[in-house]
């Protein structure tokens, strides 16, 4: 069994190492097949030894073969963190249908949390990736209905997800915009992101995922007002904090609902 978790855990390396392509190129609108991946610096186009996730950034002591430029450690990280995402996945899901299907969501989603963190975007090509999985988890859904990845056992729920998420979210944005007279007060990219989230989770774990995102941004807004890093009128990035409210939900959505209905 240990060979098996090696393995997943060596796949979801092997996906962060894309998720680092989508990151650095995406935001430009470069395309993500070609050209084969370089050296940002020397613009040396990389050999395979090059690409190994993790071990090549270890062995080559974060600097760049022929260079010797510093490669920046996030690639190490986000290897590693989609490594252990995935892990995560596979715990909760096993070889189905829904570790496929989240695994997919999320690649997106940890991609699009490090774009927003840097550039304060989210782009259309992610969201419409998403979207496009989700169609085929709402098809799949309607083709084996015992088989919800969402619980529920309802064709529509992905289409309730939307609108729980996103629906809600251009709510707040409407009205921040009638009360504070700008459209600044919630970012269009963030009502767009829970379209696709709302596709795979469904209605119920969208809305878990909403607040808990709310949760966690007031949270971080907080402390980085109490260490004087940000004031009362800054703003931060509100996608990082979708995507961990989604991954939570993910893993344990329905176990924090079954604990909160428990307690009415």
């Amino acid at each position: 069994m240990a060979a098996v978790y090696i393995f997943i855990f060596i796949f979801g390396l092997a996906l962060g190492s894309f998720v680092n392509v989508l990151i650095y190129r995406v935001p430009e609108g470069k395309s993500i097949i070609a050209p084969p991946s370089a050296c940002p610096s020397c613009g040396k186009r990389l050999s395979p030894l090059d690409l190994i996730p993790v071990v090549s950034w270890l062995l080559l002591m974060g600097k760049c073969r022929y260079c010797k430029a510093r490669i920046s450690p996030r690639y190490l990280f986000v290897e590693l963190l989609t490594g252990a995402a995935v892990i995560g996945l596979f715990l909760k899901f096993g070889t189905s249908f829904a570790f496929l299907a989240f695994t997919y969501l999320i690649v997106i989603l940890i991609a699009i949390f490090f774009i927003d963190a840097d550039h304060r975007i989210i782009p259309d090509e992610l969201v419409i990736a998403g979207l496009a999985g989700g169609v085929i988890v709402m098809a799949y859904n309607i083709l084996f209905p015992g088989q919800m990845i969402y619980g529920g056992g309802k064709w529509w729920l992905p289409l309730a997800g939307i609108l729980s998420g996103s629906g809600l979210l251009l709510l707040v944005a409407i009205i921040g915009m009638l009360v504070y007279r700008t459209d600044d007060a919630m970012g269009m990219g963030d009502v767009k992101l829970f379209a696709p989230i709302g596709m795979f989770l469904g209605w119920q774990l969208t809305l878990e995922a909403l607040f808990l995102s709310i949760i966690l941004a007031g949270i971080a807004s907080l402390l980085l007002i109490i260490l004087r890093k940000k004031n009362k009128k800054d703003t931060i990035p509100f996608g990082p904090f979708i995507v961990i409210g989604a991954y939570l939900c993910i893993i344990l959505g329905w176990d924090i609902i079954k604990w909160y209905t428990g307690l009415l």
